[in-house]
């Protein structure tokens, strides 16, 4: 499990991070999730794997506060078939009661097309999650094709911009356009607006005009282990 932190763009403090797995094999590396994520979901490993990395997020996240650092939320992004399955909700309540972490600490991330699939069962199933207190977050948004009138009813907290339109920014015919209506369109539905992928003082520099409020990249900071996470939120620096 690895790390990324988000921060308020304004103050550059640190207000959560996102969960993110990695595969480590001898003879490749660190493998991304886009590496080994479909042959899980196609194998049916993926909902066990994703249990695992709710309740290891959940630990890490109630570990932090134990050693009297700042509670921030944790996000953990969920795949359609784990939103799917049917024992779904009673497993992020247990993991929940398990690990004793307070439901308002944990953020689930769900990609706008997993939503838009089925959009009358995805309203049931987050107002399940919202009843416990969870916070929620619409991922990759943009990159899918949302009905105005869904993403309004949907219990939604975040909308977080895809990064390929974040490392855009600044390019010519770039999508700086559909970044600021985004951006706009989730501070009208009083919904919190993260930019995913910032990499460059352009993007920051645009998203800070915008009014975004939070954001993550390598800018800020690369993914890290549970203890150098613990470590740069406790000084506000990363380890070296």
């Amino acid at each position: 499990m690895y790390y990324q932190p988000k921060v308020n763009l304004s103050s550059g403090k640190i207000t959560g991070s996102e969960a993110l797995i990695r595969w480590i094999r001898p003879e490749w590396g660190i493998a991304l999730p886009k590496t080994f994520i479909p042959v899980a979901e196609d194998c049916g490993l993926i909902v066990p794997i994703g249990r695992w990395v709710l309740r290891e997020a959940c630990m890490q996240a109630k570990r932090c506060q134990d050693m009297g650092l700042k509670p921030v939320s944790v996000a953990v992004n969920i795949s359609a078939v784990e939103f799917r399955s049917k024992d779904f909700v009673a497993g992020v309540r247990t993991v929940l009661r398990e690990t004793d972490l307070d439901a308002c600490h944990l953020q689930l991330e769900i990609t706008e097309s997993s939503l838009m699939h089925n959009a009358e069962s995805s309203t049931a199933i987050l107002n399940e999650l919202k009843e416990m207190g969870v916070l929620l977050a619409v991922d990759d948004f943009g990159t899918g094709y949302s009905s105005l009138n869904y993403l309004k009813q949907f219990p939604i907290d975040v909308l977080k911009i895809d990064r390929s339109f974040v490392q855009d920014i600044g390019a010519i015919n770039g999508n700086n356009v559909i970044v600021t209506a985004v951006i706009a369109m989730g501070t009208s539905l009083k919904q919190r607006v993260v930019a995913e992928g910032i990499e460059q003082q352009v993007q920051l520099s645009f998203l800070l005009d915008q009014h975004c409020e939070e954001g993550q990249g390598y800018l800020f900071s690369h993914p890290l282990v549970a203890d150098e996470f613990a470590v740069l939120l406790a000084t506000g620096l990363p380890p070296r």
